[in-house]
């Protein structure tokens, strides 16, 4: 397996509307191919390309006296070279 390196992560409370309303700006953002992410003084721009492999997942995690804690992950990936054809091991 290969070295995963963390390069931004942002977490924070937030209400369903303003959740909604990042989701919102972030779509565009991918139908532009760009988004910019930021806070304080970190900053990365992340270049999308027309391929990209979505992920959905729903979980559930039983966290002990503070109850279940419910997820809904979105991830989105891509390759450096992915152009849309067929990823191939050489």
């Amino acid at each position: 397996m290969g070295k995963e390196t963390r390069l931004f992560k942002s977490e924070e409370r937030k209400s369903r509307s303003d959740v909604s309303e990042f989701l919102h700006q972030l779509a565009d953002k991918i139908s532009q191919g760009q988004a910019v992410l930021s806070q304080g003084q970190k900053e990365i721009t992340v270049q999308l390309p027309q391929s990209l492999v979505l992920e959905v997942q729903v979980e559930d995690e039983d966290k002990g006296a503070k109850g279940v804690q419910h997820s809904l992950e979105v991830e989105i990936k891509w390759f450096d070279d992915d152009q849309g054809g067929t990823l191939e091991l050489r």
